[in-house]
């Protein structure tokens, strides 16, 4: 429940700090061209019965604007004077035209009004990871300094990717850390460029793997290798009960040879799948019975092999753990000045938005649309203790999702909006209210479909059908 809290709170502090300088950029450029905003909230506020739907709000004297807070916390609005949007006010456009009103301005001056939040959530985002690196500066592992190598799937293997192959980069440039970018630089690549056994070479790949498909295969496509010798015991478990200490090794797992860490949780998860088929507790207690073999250091350096038997838990876990890979390895931090940090956050945003662009076209794919995630899904990326570094990392990123989901020319996004303003300036012809209005209720129910979808396949995943 405490790791729940925590991400939940890291989340509505998030969205909710997003979502306030998202309509915040809708605003500035409003008041700047003398438009009346009527609203300006966070989170929904429809009406239940008598109540109007507001958990707070406020009309500071004097001020056209009503401030507030609603009850429903799926984003939040700048109600706009004179324009059509998702509060389907279609009584006030009855009404003659007002010079203070949306409609009566010129395009260019509409469209920068509509382009305001996603200006704003795109500078935010650029400005956090400036300021990310201007503090913490940039910490990470070179894929090429990790020197055990890599363990690849079957389908790398087919490839010509070997166990233990140091990853050094592509045609497009050299590796920098293990990360979604590595995976990406793979599926395009034709050439990887690698280390085996202190040889460098070669492999020819195809250029068009499929991306999302390398991330969702179980075990993945590649990952680093790291060694199958426990580095510390907890007390009262499986592991501790049968002796196992720092500095062993497992070699095998029920009559299976492990040579990595890797190799061993890949078997736990062939009993993760039997486990689903088992009915009774006694089903249950013959999965989880399982035999290792264990090299162990003896006195005079040599080392000797005991097969010992085993319980796991009913989570199947033995209760130990290996080094990390920042305890494998040493990493480095590249540290910025104040000025040094804008160039370089301006870059790293604009790479992360490329990627996120670039993977789009995965989601229009059946396997896309399982890997859609709602507010479980997000709400789930923060980290389960609270770290600022992290926190303000995925600000950021959620910053530039919910830019580029808004400049999507969907109607009732802002996208929406942009694409017929750019319409009527190329063409000097406005659409029609009626026509509007209809986009707005289309756009808006394909919204509403693909936040069902998202959040039914947060809840299916819950439910272990995904």
């Amino acid at each position: 429940m405490d790791i729940f809290l925590i991400r939940l709170l890291q989340f509505m502090l998030a969205i909710g700090l997003l979502v306030l300088l998202h309509e915040g950029g809708h605003f500035f450029f409003a008041k700047l061209f003398g438009v009346k905003v009527d609203k300006f909230y966070l989170f929904f506020d429809p009406s239940i019965w008598k109540w109007d739907g507001s958990l707070f709000k406020w009309k500071p004297k004097n001020s056209d604007t009503q401030y507030g807070v609603g009850w429903l916390p799926l984003g939040g609005y700048c109600k706009i004077a004179g324009m059509i949007d998702e509060s389907f006010d279609t009584e006030q456009m009855k009404q003659p035209e007002q010079p203070w009103e949306f409609r009566a301005k010129p395009a260019w001056q509409r469209l920068l009004i509509m382009i305001g939040g996603v200006l704003v959530n795109f500078l935010l985002a650029l400005f956090i990871y400036s300021m990310i690196l201007f503090h913490w500066g940039d910490t990470y592992i070179p894929v090429k300094d990790m020197t055990l190598g890599m363990k690849f799937n079957a389908e790398a293997k087919a490839l010509g990717f070997q166990d233990g192959d140091i990853l050094v980069g592509t045609e497009k440039g050299e590796f920098k850390e293990f990360s979604a970018d590595l995976y990406r630089d793979l599926s395009e690549a034709t050439r990887a460029d690698i280390i085996r056994n202190g040889k460098a070479m070669s492999l020819q790949l195809p250029g068009d793997l499929n991306l999302l498909g390398m991330l969702k295969a179980e075990p993945s496509f590649v990952r680093p290798l790291i060694p199958a010798e426990i580095d510390s015991v907890m007390a009262d478990t499986p592991a501790a009960s049968i002796g196992l200490q720092k500095g062993d090794r497992i070699v095998a797992f029920n009559n299976k040879p492990v040579d990595s860490y890797n190799e061993f949780t890949d078997q736990l998860g062939i009993l993760e799948d039997m486990m689903t088929g088992a009915k009774t507790q006694g089903d249950s207690l013959k999965i989880r019975t399982a035999t290792l073999v264990v090299s162990r250091n003896e006195e005079g350096g040599t080392r000797k092999e005991d097969t010992l038997s085993v319980v796991l838990t009913p989570e199947l876990r033995l209760g130990f753990f290996v080094k990390s890979i920042t305890g494998l390895y040493e990493p480095i931090t590249k540290e910025y000045g104040f000025f040094e940090s804008f160039p370089a956050g301006i870059k790293y945003g604009w790479n992360v938005l490329a990627g996120y662009v670039g993977d789009m076209k995965y989601v229009f794919t059946a396997d896309g649309a399982k890997s859609l995630g709602g507010f479980g899904a997000i709400g789930s990326l923060f980290p389960p203790v609270w770290d600022w570094y992290l926190f303000w990392k995925m600000t950021a990123f959620l910053s530039i999702i919910l830019a580029f989901m808004n400049i999507l020319p969907i109607p009732a996004l802002d996208g929406g909006h942009v694409l017929f303003l750019l319409y009527e300036m190329i063409t000097r012809r406005k659409p029609s209210e009626t026509f509007m209005i209809r986009a707005e209720y289309v756009g808006f129910g394909i919204l509403i479909l693909l936040m069902v979808v998202a959040n039914l396949n947060d809840i299916l995943r819950w439910l272990g059908y995904m």
